[in-house]
């Protein structure tokens, strides 16, 4: 009898434990269930949005395609603006040059008139120049107070030209 009752306790342990396996299960499934929905669900999303960023990459190339295509239009308009840049700055110097020389001739002449500033001029002559404009001053200064080479005569046509200059610009 202890073997009946033991087996009839074992079997009704079984038969608990395979209804709370059951529903163990079920519950599971239930979850693979939704777990499938949600990356059916995902899967469908990925593949919308990876038509969507194809169509974006796409874009983006042909934006970029045009803009190198545009850039290459530009090159020889950048090319005339540095060249311009160049020609201006050509034209700055030279408009430079002849306002130095202009005051270097103010400047002699009034050293002329004044035997105190001519001493001053004979010291700035013999020191060295620190920047290249106080050279080109004193090589204009050297250049245009020596009578000899025709000097004066470059003086004049200067003032010519900055004569004209300045009617132009009026």
């Amino acid at each position: 009898m202890i073997y009946q009752i033991s087996v009839a306790l074992i079997a009704v342990a079984f038969a608990v434990l395979v209804f709370f396996l059951i529903r163990t299960l079920k519950s599971a499934q239930g979850s693979l269930d939704n777990v499938s929905k949600t990356l059916q669900e995902v899967q469908k999303t990925i593949d919308e949005l990876s038509y969507e960023v194809k169509q974006t990459v796409r874009h983006a190339n042909d934006i970029t395609v045009d803009v190198q295509h545009k850039m290459k239009q530009i090159d020889p308009v950048m090319e005339s603006v540095q060249n311009l840049g160049e020609v201006l700055n050509e034209v700055t110097e030279a408009a430079k040059q002849v306002s130095t020389t202009m005051i270097a001739k103010f400047q002699t002449k009034r050293s002329n008139q004044d035997p105190q500033n001519k001493r001053a001029e004979v010291a700035k002559v013999q020191t060295t120049p620190a920047t290249p404009t106080d050279r080109t001053l004193q090589s204009y200064q050297a250049t245009y107070n020596d009578t000899a080479k025709g000097g004066k005569n470059w003086v004049k046509y200067i003032d010519l030209a900055a004569n004209v200059w300045q009617r132009m610009r009026k």
